[in-house]
């Protein structure tokens, strides 16, 4: 009697499954299918000699991916217009097994914060033992990326999920943010964890270089898909050539702006918008005449790690580029401390965070305008694995008590 095994069938978000489908015929032609209630894929296999299908083994021969993948049931996930549900596992004329995915794992607690003007959420281990700290920032979009977080805490982290703005009581714009916010930050929770990282991905990669190099208690910083170049403030404004044109600093430091690189409106850029196409926000960033040195990220004051992390077809900003610029400043200081800079040369700018979430989508919503990211979902899909399985492990080597 044909059987479905899961293993685990209860595990954190960014857990490798390994499904099988055992007890068929030979050649068996079997579907397996992954429902969330809003989302579904489906991937048909032949059975083995032994009539088995292993997702970890076998590529399908149609289906909603291609190759053997044991996680593309999870990443290519399509919109069905349902309402979200449980996570159901199903084969085709043997039966079903409900997931549990958990977005916040087993044994770890969440802790809002609201002391000392900060806005965050912490996730750490639910014991009395003291865990390496980590910050995690977020992007352009603002507010608390709580998932990144909690998830880290599963791997041994005392995670902070810290917004700067876009909440109640922090800037309502990505605009003149004081850098000693983070500072607040890095001492708060240096009283409840061991030695302090920081992560962030797109400007919050930008930022996570800016607050290691100003803050010589972080001793390791992850930036994904980041920048190390000071860029253009995001402010107010009902469509995207407003904000674009809305001259200010992202971030402050002692009062005082920091030098950035500005935006660039295009005529390439215009001509996207005014034709209602998906617009590559890269295109506001011109590099053509060189990168004032002012608008440098001095990453060679990072006392720590430093792991950089890009994708070659991003389209929402030139990362490969802007990283390269702390990667020389790295290298043209010797930096004592180990540092890597990893470009997927195939993947668009949507990798960072947990993997294993759906993947499909490489357009997005922006002010008046559809963005586009860049990338395949395949290749963004396993970018973001290697993404944060590397984040996880330099974190863990570089803030080893």
């Amino acid at each position: 009697m044909a059987e479905i095994l899961v293993n685990p069938q209860s595990a954190p978000l960014d857990t490798d499954l390994d499904i099988l489908v055992v007890g068929l015929p030979p050649d068996e032609k079997v579907t397996v299918r992954v429902n969330t209630g809003d989302r579904s894929s489906h991937a048909t296999f032949l059975a083995d000699e032994r009539g088995c299908v292993d997702l970890t083994r076998h590529a399908p021969i149609e289906g909603s991916y291609h190759g053997v993948d044991p996680m593309g049931l999870f990443w290519s996930l399509e919109h069905t217009g349902g309402q979200p549900g449980p996570t159901v596992l199903s084969v085709d004329d043997v039966g079903e097994i409900e997931l549990n995915r958990q977005k916040v794992p087993t044994g770890v607690r969440r802790t809002e914060v609201n002391e000392n003007g900060l806005v965050a959420v912490l996730f750490e281990p639910d014991d009395e033992d003291s865990y390496p700290g980590v910050i995690v920032l977020s992007g352009s979009e603002g507010g608390l990326h709580e998932l990144d977080a909690a998830l880290l805490a599963g791997h041994g982290f005392a995670a902070l999920a810290l917004a700067h703005f876009g909440m109640p009581g922090l800037p309502e714009h990505l605009v003149d943010v004081p850098l000693e916010y983070f500072g607040t930050a890095i001492e708060w929770l240096s009283e409840r964890a061991g030695d302090i990282g920081v992560v962030g991905a797109s400007r919050g990669g930008e930022l996570a270089l800016l607050v290691g190099a100003h803050y010589p208690e972080v001793r390791a910083v992850v930036s994904v898909v980041g920048s190390g170049v000071v860029t253009q403030g995001i402010g107010p404004g009902t469509n995207l050539i407003q904000k674009l044109s809305y001259e200010a600093a992202a971030w402050t430091w002692q009062g005082e702006p920091l030098p950035y690189l500005p935006y660039y409106v295009s005529d390439e850029l215009r001509e996207h918008i005014v034709n209602d196409e998906p617009v590559p926000l890269r295109l506001a960033f011109d590099t053509s005449d060189g990168i004032p040195e002012e608008c440098e990220i001095p990453v060679e004051r990072i006392v720590g790690g430093v792991l950089l992390i890009s994708s070659a077809l991003d389209d929402g900003w030139p990362c490969e580029e802007l990283s390269e610029v702390a990667e020389t400043r790295l290298a043209a200081h010797s930096h004592p401390f180990p540092y890597e800079h990893i470009v997927y040369t195939e993947a668009g700018h949507l990798i960072a965070g947990p993997p294993h979430r759906p993947a499909t989508e490489l357009l997005g919503p922006g002010p008046g305008v559809t963005f586009s990211y860049g990338g395949s979902p395949e290749a963004n899909a396993a970018a973001n694995a290697d993404a944060w399985k590397r984040t996880v492990e330099f974190f863990t080597e570089q803030l080893a008590n």
